[in-house]
């Protein structure tokens, strides 16, 4: 039985917004292409709210998670580290676990394109488990979030060679 056609756009956006080539330029993941610890650990000033591009990293994996326990509608499932939306990062913040973290961001984003894969068709528009938006609006939101994260993360390269 061939996918349904709302199925496969949601999925093109998905990936586009993640790891695919898109006429926006530089998705999440080729954002975070050939960076190491220390620059993943920049951050732009002191203060609260100003985030690294590993704390980016974490966000950007916990609600990949969310936005798949509302899809999946299932409780049972769990987000493989302490905290919500800003996760903390590691008690150690060596190269393996920086490798370990971008790892998780995308078994996340695999974990939700699979729920995604097999949505069925009925329930595309249907609200979110405890959610007032549809799954289509989530879908559409997790890959409007990586690209609104990818464009800082960008910025804040460039910020960090010019400091």
């Amino acid at each position: 039985m061939p996918r349904d056609p709302r199925i496969t756009l949601l999925l093109d956006v998905y990936d586009q917004a993640f790891d695919h080539k898109a006429w926006h330029g530089t998705p999440l993941w080729g954002s975070l292409r050939g960076l190491t610890r220390q620059a993943a650990l920049w951050r732009p000033g002191p203060g609260a709210g100003r985030h690294n591009i590993w704390e980016l990293v974490l966000h950007t994996a916990y609600w990949k998670y969310i936005v798949r326990r509302r899809l999946a509608h299932d409780a049972t499932l769990s987000f493989p580290r302490a905290g919500s939306n800003w996760p903390a990062l590691p008690a150690v913040t060596d190269a393996s676990a920086w490798r370990r973290d971008v790892a998780l961001l995308k078994e996340q984003h695999r974990l939700l394109r699979y729920v995604i894969a097999r949505l069925p068709a009925a329930r595309v528009s249907a609200r979110g488990w405890r959610s007032r938006w549809t799954n289509a609006q989530h879908i559409y939101g997790i890959a409007s979030h990586d690209l609104y994260h990818a464009g800082q993360i960008q910025l804040l390269k460039v910020l960090s060679r010019q400091s």
